[in-house]
């Protein structure tokens, strides 16, 4: 009996210990989740509109190559990222409205040469109050963004925290930084589909696999992995 009642009291030790243990790391699990910087600074995907200006002097009648070259490629971007149409917004009642008027039809063309449809190009204008401004034209074409929370808010004294958490701010910039240089943010919520492989590369390598020739790349060292005599010196 004695033997009986040590080893229930034991297990009930033991189960109180497995308890306390799940306890704190419940509470531990819950405490990281509060204090994680995806949580706090997460990225948000909205839709906001990319937006070029083209400065227009009033003598100007044809767009220099510089400026057309310009409009192709944001044409080419508004044609693989863009999820509308591409709007030029014209000036109207400026000093250098003539001129508007003359490029119109060049950046229509340079849009086009960029791969954006005739169909999806359009034009409207804005009203300039002042008749002595030369303003400039507006492309413009809606996109989705990768954006987050502004960085810098300290609500607590870092001095003073003996929490070991990290800091509000923590992992703002990073987060800041990967919503700015993401090519394309819809990859934050799903993969890309797998583009076919490649064909002539596939028979090449299963061609020298039947000659029992080698199918990887042969490997030279070059200079740049060899260490320069003035390390020894």
């Amino acid at each position: 009996m004695g033997g009986s009642r040590k080893i229930a009291s034991l297990s009930l030790l033991l189960l109180a210990s497995v308890t306390i243990a799940g306890c704190q790391n419940t509470e531990t699990t819950s405490s990281l989740a509060a204090n994680d910087f995806r949580y706090r600074h997460p990225i948000i995907l909205t839709e906001a509109n990319e937006t070029l200006d083209l400065p227009i002097g009033t003598g100007l009648r044809r767009l220099s190559p510089q400026m057309a070259a310009a409009i192709s490629s944001f044409g080419h971007d508004a044609k693989r990222r863009g999820t509308g149409m591409v709007e030029i917004i014209a000036p109207s009642g400026s000093a250098n409205e003539a001129a508007v008027h003359a490029l119109m039809p060049q950046i229509r063309s340079a849009l086009t040469r960029g791969g954006v449809a005739k169909a999806r190009i359009v034009t409207r204008s804005y009203t300039v109050e002042d008749q002595a401004v030369s303003a400039p034209i507006r492309l413009a074409y809606p996109t989705t963004k990768a954006e987050t929370n502004p960085c810098g808010f300290w609500p607590e004294n870092i001095a003073s925290d003996f929490a070991n958490t990290d800091y509000y701010n923590f992992g703002c910039a990073t987060q800041q930084n990967l919503a700015a240089i993401v090519d394309d943010p819809t990859d934050l919520i799903y993969p890309r589909a797998a583009v076919p492989g490649d064909r002539e590369r596939r028979n090449t390598v299963f061609e020298k696999y039947r000659k029992g020739e080698r199918t990887a790349s042969d490997y030279k060292e070059g200079t740049g992995a060899r260490v320069s005599e003035a390390v020894g010196n």
